[in-house]
Order: structure tokens, then sequence, then C-alpha cells
């Protein structure tokens, strides 16, 4: 365990986070009110509540203000995600846990009054547009494909363009938007819902974990004015990479918590479970297969920690954020898939979270980047490395 690189304080707020995610938010995951495309807006308002109640509301940023360091924020996203519905329930989930991020970096103070500290309470959502539909030839992996355009109209900017994948954005009252304009992209804050924003569908997708699902939106003549823009125009790719490396990071550590609460289940049905005269876990072909998600467990707690601490630092942490996203999301997804494989048929229904954790887990392989965008990204780093040192100035 990590304990030796994170804070009293951070450990305490993990405990009570956990405490409240097994015995309150646990017998909630087979609510009816959880649907395809997350949990409605009733069950969400019910268990934010519950999560005021016990004092775990927005845990990773005190009310005193600012945020925890990305350690002590490990192990506290790590307990909200012992139950897929806990990150809701605290208000730690995707895309609200990076945008209030990104807010309380970027904003300035008007915006986070108006913006920011309803999103602190967890009496509203967000959503977060900069990813457009793969027929617009628009921007996915690569943000340089932007299309969406922002263009000045006196004090006034109007927006048009498509988004897709906002996750959230049903239901969201606070939105940040990546338009292109003559500078360079820039971050503009909305309200939401506004009628220049219209949900074209929500797709049906592998998980339903998030409120809100993950919307096709078409934006036709938005209209903002000047105090709407995020920081400055035209930094709006800077701006991501502020939001995108912790991002990434906040995604393992939730996903950590999932994956072992998936190898609770899996390692007490297979004790408990007998075939071929002696219980499952005694054969080695199921035991082996727990024992090898305990390594890749430990090993994901060790490299979020890793990167958690150059983060920490202060540095960008870009280049680490990418290898712990891809290390984090291909053993977890191993680590899942032999959980589903030591409970047989069991695995594959819905009895348990366990086939939920599956599939979440897979998406999360391309969510906030595919491994081999990652991959790729790396491999040019490594390139220029070598020919530095096989071609010093």
């Amino acid at each position: 365990m990590t304990e030796h690189t994170t804070t009293v304080a951070g450990r305490e707020i993990a405990a009570r986070v956990e405490r409240f995610v097994r015995e309150v938010v646990v017998p909630l995951e087979r609510d009816p009110r959880w649907t395809s495309h997350g949990p409605a807006a009733e069950l969400v308002d019910e268990m934010r509540a519950l999560a005021r109640a016990a004092d775990v509301m927005t845990p990773h940023i005190p009310r005193q203000g600012g945020h925890l360091s990305h350690r002590d924020t490990a192990i506290i996203l790590r307990a909200a995600g012992l139950s897929p519905l806990g990150p809701v329930a605290v208000n730690v989930a995707a895309p609200d846990e990076g945008n209030m991020f990104l807010l309380g970096k970027v904003a300035n103070p008007e915006q986070k009054a108006r913006f920011l500290e309803p999103l602190l309470t967890g009496r509203v959502r967000s959503a977060f547009l900069m990813t457009e539909p793969a027929e617009d030839n628009g921007a996915g992996s690569d943000p340089s494909m932007l299309q969406t355009l922002a263009e000045p109209d006196g004090s006034d900017w109007v927006i048009n363009g498509r988004k897709c994948f906002s996750t959230g954005l049903l239901g969201a009252r606070v939105g940040i938007l990546m338009a292109k304009t003559a500078g360079g992209a820039t971050m503009f804050l909305v309200d939401l819902p506004d009628p220049a924003i219209r949900v074209e569908r929500v797709p049906e997708t592998i998980d339903s974990t998030l409120p809100g699902g993950h919307p096709v939106s078409r934006i036709e003549n938005l209209r903002v004015d000047r105090s709407a823009v995020l920081g400055e125009v035209g930094e709006g790719f800077r701006y991501a990479q502020v939001r995108l490396s912790p991002a990434r990071l906040t995604h393992c550590m939730r996903w950590l918590g999932a994956c072992i609460r998936a190898q609770e289940i899996a390692a007490e049905y297979a004790v408990k479970r007998q075939a071929f005269g002696k219980p499952l876990i005694e054969h080695e072909g199921v035991g082996f297969k727990l024992a090898e998600n305990r390594i890749a467990l430990q090993q994901c707690e060790l490299m979020i920690d890793w990167c958690a601490g150059v983060l920490d630092t202060g540095a960008a942490g870009t280049t680490e954020s990418s290898m712990a996203k891809v290390a984090v999301s291909e053993a977890l997804f191993r680590v899942a898939d032999n959980c589903v494989q030591v409970m047989g048929g069991t695995g594959v229904t819905r009895d348990t979270i366990v086939e939920q954790v599956f599939r979440e887990v897979r998406a999360f392989r391309i969510y906030d980047g595919p491994t081999e965008v990652h991959l790729w990204s790396l491999a040019k780093r490594i390139k220029k490395e070598a020919l530095r040192r096989l071609h010093p100035a």
C-alpha cells in the first residue's frame, strides 16, 4: 500500500469514503433507477444527499479551499471507485472531477463563483465538449482536427459545430466548450441547457455508469459574450493538457477501486464454489488467475502513486500520465477479465457488478486517449531521445 506517500488527513478521508461506499452506495447498485445511460437524476440527487450527510461530498477539495495532493486524491478516488456508483455519489466522477480541477486552475474569480462553486456542492453537473463526430472528420484523438468554429461578432462570439461523446451533457448545467478561433483553439464556459446546443441523439454505449450518457449534439449560432472565454483566447489546447494529464490518472484511480472490488467478489466466489471435489480456488487454473490479479493490482497502485508524485511536483506529467494510463487500463482489463472467467456463468450475469466492471474497464482503454495513441506518442519521444544521443549538439 502507499501509506508512506500520503497524509494522515488524506487517509482519514479515504477511510470515510470507503465506509460510505461499502455501507450506503453498494446496496443501491440494484436500484432500477440505474439505467443504460447512467443513474437517473433522482438517484444521483438521493446519493449526493446521503454523501452530504456523511460529510464525504467532493472529499478531495476541502471546504476551506485548495485541492488535496494527487497522492491523497488517489487513495480517496480509489475508495470511491469500490462501487461504479461511488464516484457519482461523492462527486469525484468524470467529467465533473476534471472540470473542477481545470476551473480551479484557470477560471477567474467571477467564473469560479458562477461555474465552479455550484459544481463543488454536487448540486449541478457539467460536460466537456471537445470531441467531434468521425463522420465530420472532427477532433478526436487528434485535437488539431477541431472543426467547431467560434467567430467574433462585436463583443460577442458566435459558435457553430457538432460535438459527440460529451459525457453527462443531458442534465448538465455547466459546459466547457472547445472551439477553433483565429488565434487557435479556445475554451468557452456555457450555461446549460441552451437552445443553441441541441442533442441529436444519445448512443447506446458499452458503459453505463455516468449520468447523462455520451450525447451527440449540434451547436447552431450559440452566442456568448467575452466573459465566457476561459483563460485566454487561443490557449485551449494548453488548458486541455492542464486538465487531461490529471484526468487520465483519476480514471486510473477510480477503476483501480472497481477492480479491487471485482477481485474481492471473484475470490469469495472461488472460495465458496465447489468443483471436482474441492473449492475452485484450490484449482491452479483459478487460483493462479486470482494471484496474477493481486500482483497486477499492486503494480497499478504503484504506477498511480508514481505518476501522482510527479504531478505533485508541479510538472505537467504528460508522458508519465500516458504511461500510467496505458499500463493501468491494460492491466485492469486483464484483472476484470480474469474475474469474469473465475466466476464462469455467474461472471457474465448482472447478479454481481463484475460484469459491469468488465464493460466499464473495456471502455476505459479508449476514453481519455486509446492505448495506441499513447504508445504512438511515447514512441515519438523515444525516437527523439535516441536521435539526441546519436547526434548530440
